[in-house]
């Protein structure tokens, strides 16, 4: 037995429910999560409160579905080294952190994971697909021999990932192609 394929959605409910994702992502951007609310999404996106509740019953599920604009992370590379797996790897998290909307929006997703046990499963799940790919090249290391079996993968990917975070957040020094390779070079167990 085959199940239905699902309902296709009214074109207008579409448009609708993008345009409140869009001033709920741009709100974000603006003022991080504490700058949203479910009035000001209405007000911003012309759509009524009562059809934002339909298709979002909570705030946090409405920052949720936001959130998913933030984007999945990347396929892990395969250059056939560690050293250039991780130059790839960190120049995406150093974009990132130096272009796109994360700098403004992770911090108080980290904030809210604090005391909302749904934006905390958010945040673990963001945390956990963004650190795969450099999980995958540290296993896939390990299988070449570059690394030893018994190198923790984990405590490798909080050493690498670490300064970029704590020069953007914290230094403020740049986060350039120079830092980059100093890091690729250090990273060793």
């Amino acid at each position: 037995m085959t199940a239905e394929p699902p309902a296709t959605l009214d074109g207008r409910v579409v448009r609708t429910k993008e345009r409140v994702l869009q001033e709920t992502y741009r709100l974000m951007i603006e003022g991080g999560l504490s700058g949203i609310s479910v009035d000001e999404v209405s007000r911003r996106s012309g759509v009524a409160k009562t059809t934002i509740y339909r298709h979002w019953p909570t705030r946090s599920a409405l920052v949720l579905d936001a959130c998913s604009k933030l984007g999945g992370p990347d396929a892990s590379p395969d250059s056939g080294t560690l050293a250039d797996d991780l130059s790839i790897l960190l120049g995406r998290v150093a974009d990132q952190l130096n272009n796109e909307a994360w700098p403004s929006v992770l911090p108080s997703i980290i904030d809210a994971a604090e005391r909302d046990p749904e934006i905390a499963g958010l945040h673990a799940n963001l945390h956990a697909g963004h650190m795969q790919p450099f999980l995958a090249a540290i296993a896939a290391a390990k299988r070449r021999g570059e690394l030893p079996e018994g190198a923790s993968a984990e405590t490798m990917v909080a050493t690498i990932v670490g300064p970029l975070f704590y020069r953007r957040w914290f230094s403020k020094e740049p986060i350039d192609a120079a830092f980059v390779a100093e890091i690729v070079k250090r990273a060793r167990p």
